[in-house]
């Protein structure tokens, strides 16, 4: 390496966390964020900083750009399914969130905000995100989608009223007394009447659950109360291991069978009740996102 692929590797180092929450925000998916991040680096490294006088803004639009690409690909995919898709949360033990953990926590989006994102066209994402999450001017999105200013301020908008139109009212905030509602919602599962389970789900509660490619057509939204218990009655495993963890922030459980990983489940808890249940129940990806958990037992 010369002197000036060194400075721009370190420089590249330095704004990764931004980048990589970047991503993350675009996709979703922390697999993908860490490949789009490898793939702007590659194309950084190959046209060199030259005369660029705002890096951070430069390498933040390369890696936009990626995340686009990858975002029209996967459209393309998913149109043919009709399954669940949740976006990777970010999974970490109780009180120890590590530095690029809490970069990508920085803006407090949870898993529902992620899952409200996950429907938007990609143009209207990259629009949203990049300026209302990390604050760059619509006259720097517009290039990166082919767009005038006024469109992709159009973009945005549309995202905006999307994502407050799926806005509940706000999570609570003490982690504590979220875990003392998860923690009453597997007692009642596992042993409690049918009664007691409802008690902790808003009469509203969805629960969603993503298979993963091997099951795509088992049906997977079950809405209202009396259904998600019910649900969560036939479901309930005695075998099951449970791990208390943060899910993006919030009280969640990493679940495993015979030591290995099974399933995680991330909950919304507003009033002391849960509105949401999120699952990912593809042991693999499990294994993948809820490592920093599982590697503490």
């Amino acid at each position: 390496m010369n002197d000036d692929s060194d400075w721009l590797a370190e420089r590249f180092e330095e704004h990764r966390p931004h980048l990589r929450a970047v991503a993350y925000r675009m996709l979703g998916s922390l697999a993908e964020a860490d490949d789009a991040v490898q793939d702007a680096w590659l194309r950084v490294a190959r046209a060199g900083a030259g005369e660029v006088e705002n890096l951070g803004g430069w390498l933040t639009t390369v890696v936009a750009r990626v995340c686009l690409n990858v975002l029209r690909s996967r459209r393309l995919r998913r149109e043919e399914s009709l399954s669940v898709h949740l976006p990777d949360p970010i999974v970490t033990v109780e009180a120890e969130l590590q530095p690029e953990e809490e970069a990508l926590l920085a803006d407090s989006v949870g898993l529902a905000l992620q899952v409200v994102l996950d429907t938007l066209s990609p143009a209207e994402r990259m629009a949203f995100v990049l300026h209302d999450m990390f604050e760059l001017p619509f006259q720097e999105i517009a290039p990166m989608l082919g767009r005038t200013t006024d469109a992709a301020r159009q973009l945005a908008s549309r995202a905006r009223r999307r994502v407050k139109g799926a806005e509940t009212s706000s999570p609570d905030s003490d982690v504590a007394q979220q875990r003392a509602v998860v923690n009453a919602f597997f007692s009642a599962a596992r042993g409690g009447s049918l009664e007691d389970l409802v008690a902790v789900l808003d009469p509203d509660v969805v629960l969603r659950v993503d298979f993963g490619p091997r099951r795509p057509a088992v049906p997977s939204v079950v809405r209202g109360a009396d259904a998600v218990a019910r649900q969560a009655k036939l479901g309930a495993n005695p075998a099951a291991e449970l791990h208390p963890a943060l899910v993006n922030g919030a009280a969640g459980m990493v679940i495993t069978l015979r030591g290995r990983p099974f399933a995680l489940m991330a909950f919304t808890v507003v009033g002391g009740r849960i509105t949401e249940i999120d699952v990912i129940a593809d042991p693999e990806r499990v294994g993948r996102i809820a490592a920093s958990v599982l590697g503490n037992r």
